[in-house]
């Protein structure tokens, strides 16, 4: 029996097929592009994320030499937050407004002061953010009012596309976090939301969890995609959830750090658990009766592309790759000699939710060469994800261990430099695409292959490298993280200024 898992990323969708013994028979992606009507905004037609899927599907299964039939059950990881909106016939109404859109700011704010911050916490664990759900369905009904009054259905990305396969309208309870109008804590829509942002409760869909089934392929869907009439869809994962499973976080103590171009911080726990100011994401797990906390910086891997490009832009440097930048890092010692850089080229999330915080390199002096940049920079971006590690384990939350993927993890010095800041041991996998092998992994569980996330984990996930802590390097950090802190709270007001000019 194979398994497909399925992720409708932002840049494209990507297909994983697992073969009977759980090994990748294919791994293929399918790209679609995104349009910026205004600035700030962000916009993707659903239309093509089901023709990128279908492709492929086809292709996956083409590559991988499978009969369609012997693909018993697929899956979904996909982007969260994004607004997918359904008239009465079950058609898109208007392109989906995606995670990274911003036109609902100045709604976020006026429910936060209608609704108060106090009783939104309270029933969705999470503030209020201009990218949920809620607030870009409230900017529709203002501004879109013809498109407003079309509403009949409210749906995620990824639940589009399982709609498209099965006829069925559905969504799971880690992709509905998101949307400020489920109970996070009792993992159900909260009335009180729904009442107060004034969506009516029909249009939102059933809410299962991630391992469920859904429904199965249609023979419509069959012909467009390639699969098999009858195919098992499972409800699937938001892509931070679905990414977390895949990387092996099942378990209490075990933490992820993905360092793309933002950066993002996931623990697993047992029970809820929140910030009492909301500073992390309190959201559901994928697995079954878990949920997570997740911290957010904006410009983690951004930073150090822009140090890059900003020194190719100097004479013999044109061909600078991230090799040669580690290289150059490599040779200065740990803290920089007293340089610090602030990653916040473009604000921050966690745990300042700042759109006005900017980037700094603190304590030049004429000692100080390329190579000090560069390591500083690595350093304020491991400074900026412990700010999260820290957060958490002042709520009591174990972290014992933390799986590093991203570009980061592709680093030896890296590593060593996480390991060091956190104080805990860093370890790497055999995982490529955890987002799609986590949807994978949860079409296994629907469909029987697996009993439970940890015994899927236990027969995919494999560690392939481990890093401890140099107690001596983290003495050092331990010291140039107290003066990072303090550098924030002191310039917060100069960057609010520097915003005007």
């Amino acid at each position: 029996m194979s398994v497909l898992g399925i992720d409708i990323a932002t840049s494209g969708t990507k297909v994983i097929l697992l073969d009977d013994n759980g090994q990748i028979a294919a791994n293929v992606s399918e790209e679609y592009p995104t349009s910026s009507p205004h600035p700030m905004w962000s916009e993707q037609e659903p239309e093509a994320w089901w023709r990128a899927t279908c492709q492929a599907i086809r292709r996956a299964l083409a590559e991988s030499n499978t009969d369609p039939a012997q693909v018993k059950g697929l899956s979904f990881s996909g982007q969260m937050v994004g607004l997918v909106a359904l008239d009465e016939k079950c058609k898109v109404i208007r392109p989906c407004i995606l995670w990274n859109d911003q036109r609902s700011a100045e709604v976020t704010a006026e429910l936060t002061g209608t609704i108060g911050l106090e009783k939104i916490l309270e029933e969705t664990s999470n503030p209020l953010f201009a990218t949920f759900v809620a607030p870009k369905l409230v900017w529709m009904r203002r501004h879109e009012p013809a498109n407003y009054k079309r509403i009949r259905h409210v749906l995620l990305p990824k639940d589009y596309v399982a709609f498209r396969l099965t006829g069925v309208i559905s969504t799971e309870v880690s992709d509905a976090s998101g949307t400020c109008l489920l109970n996070v804590r009792e993992r159900k829509w909260s009335q009180v939301m729904v009442n107060a942002m004034e969506v009516p409760e029909e249009w939102l869909p059933p809410c299962t969890e991630s391992d469920d089934i859904v429904g199965t392929v249609t023979r419509k869907a069959a012909e467009e995609s390639g699969l098999a009439e009858g195919a098992v869809v499972v409800a699937g994962a938001g892509d931070q959830p679905a990414q977390a499973l895949g990387s092996g976080i099942v378990k209490p103590g075990l933490c992820s750090v993905t360092i793309g171009t933002s950066g993002v911080v996931f623990a697993q726990s047992d029970g809820h658990i929140q910030h009492p100011n909301g500073l992390l994401h309190s959201f559901c797990h994928s697995v079954r009766g878990q949920w997570y906390l997740m911290g957010v910086m904006l410009s983690a891997g951004g930073s150090y592309q822009w140090l890059r490009n900003a020194l190719r832009g100097l004479t013999g440097l044109s061909e600078l790759s991230y090799d040669d930048l580690n290289a150059l890092a490599a040779k200065a010692p740990a803290g920089a000699e007293g340089l610090i850089f602030l990653p916040y080229l473009t604000g921050e999330r966690c745990p300042y939710d700042d759109p006005h915080a900017r980037g700094a390199l603190v304590g030049l002096t004429q000692r100080h060469g390329p190579g000090h940049i560069a390591r500083a920079v690595m350093e304020g971006i491991s400074f900026g994800l412990c700010d999260s590690v820290s957060l958490m384990r002042k709520l009591g939350t174990r972290i014992e261990r933390v799986y590093a993927s991203g570009g980061a993890a592709r680093s030896v010095l890296w590593r060593q430099m996480l390991a060091d800041v956190f104080q805990t041991e860093i370890v790497t996998t055999n995982v490529v695409e955890g987002g799609a092998l986590g949807a994978a992994m949860l079409a296994g569980i629907g469909t029987g292959r697996y009993k439970d996330a940890v015994e899927a984990a236990e027969a995919l996930i494999e560690v392939t490298g481990t890093t401890s802590p140099d107690g001596k390097a983290s003495e050092r950090y331990r010291q140039s993280y107290g003066i990072y802190r303090s550098l924030y709270p002191t310039l917060r007001d100069t960057f609010q200024a520097l915003s005007g000019v």
